[in-house]
């Protein structure tokens, strides 16, 4: 039997801290956003929770309300992912919203730079 029980305590260690490493990087980015917005109260801690449940209640809603209401369960997970970011930097819709799309355009900003580097191949992604 190659694979003994060390090695799925491995999988598993290595699968959490990918997971943790991941939920930090996209939380540095929502924090980075929520800076230049103008966002004062905006932290890490804010931006891992803002993250971390504005995916997990827009997967909710948006599979709940798919199964009903067909397309509009994604526009309505959308929304109550922007209302966890307004409800955790205690800011408003338009603000939340920018935060949000400013997050995103940081990200690709950064991955097209590394990319420029030569750090980060998007190519090497496809042969997983």
């Amino acid at each position: 039997m190659p694979y003994g029980p060390a090695m799925v305590f491995g999988m598993g260690a290595v699968a959490i801290l990918g997971f943790l490493l991941a939920l930090f990087i996209a939380a540095l980015f929502l924090w980075m956003g929520a800076k230049l917005i103008g966002i004062h109260d905006a932290s890490i801690g804010k931006a891992m929770i803002a993250i971390l449940g504005g995916g997990i209640l827009a997967a909710i809603v948006g599979a709940l309300v798919g199964v009903v209401l067909g397309p509009f369960g994604p526009v309505l997970g959308f929304l109550a992912n922007i209302w966890v970011i307004k409800a955790v930097f205690n800011t408003d819709w338009l603000r939340a919203f920018l935060a949000w799309l400013l997050s995103g355009i940081i990200a690709i900003l950064v991955m097209g730079i590394l990319a420029l580097l030569g750090l980060f191949t998007i190519g090497a992604l496809a042969a997983l």
